[in-house]
């Protein structure tokens, strides 16, 4: 499992808001790049109040599943596209579990935290029919991560995992299907989850009791 790029914004472009601009533009590195808790040195949040913030510091996309969209669109998707800060290979980030922890190179720990949500600013990048909906159902978002322990990232380094929490939820399924059961045992573990995802969790479980 290794790092192939490290991504940060080229430039602001306009976006499909009344903001203007938007900073999905993302390009890789070269050389070393620093990763503090907001993310990476030189990267930039437009939408403050939907993006950014430590939970949602840098989002990363496998190499696999854009090759798979390469072949269900039949065009390139070179790494950044989607606006990742991470392009991986060899690692399951679909299959894995909220607060599931990882090291990347010598330094820097993060920690999953969320899938991500496709938004219109998405669509108006893409340019792709009703790309939000088929982004949802294709079940691949990547993955926003918290930064543990900062440092220095670059293009090659391997990723380890190294501690997984004691419950089933993967980005996957918290993106998706929202097993309650399953739900249930990740609200028992205690693993560090952030509100939001605790309260679509309970709200879930909430669902199942009134229909039972």
């Amino acid at each position: 499992m290794r790092l192939l790029t490290v991504n940060v914004v080229e430039q602001l472009i306009p976006g499909p808001k009344e903001t203007g601009f938007t900073a999905i533009d993302k390009r890789p590195q070269p050389g070393r790049v620093r990763v503090g808790e907001l993310g990476l040195a030189g990267d930039r949040v437009c939408d403050t109040k939907n993006h950014g913030g430590p939970d949602l510091a840098l989002y990363a996309y496998a190499e696999e599943d854009a090759d798979w969209w390469a072949a269900e669109l039949g065009r390139d998707i070179p790494t950044g596209l989607f606006g990742e800060n991470l392009r991986t290979e060899g690692v399951d980030i679909s299959g894995a579990l909220l607060g599931e922890v990882w090291r990347i190179g010598d330094e820097v720990e993060v920690m999953v935290r969320a899938p991500r949500i496709p938004c219109i600013t998405f669509q108006h990048r893409m340019q792709e029919p009703h790309w939000v909906k088929r982004f949802h159902q294709a079940g691949c978002p990547g993955a926003y991560l918290r930064v543990l322990r900062e440092g220095t990232i670059g293009a090659g380094d391997p990723i380890e995992i190294i501690s997984r929490p004691d419950h089933e939820v993967t980005i996957a399924e918290m993106f998706g299907a929202q097993d309650p059961a399953k739900l249930r045992r990740m609200l028992d573990s205690g693993v560090d989850l952030m509100d939001e995802l605790r309260d679509t969790a309970h709200r879930v479980l909430s669902r199942g009791l009134s229909r039972g």
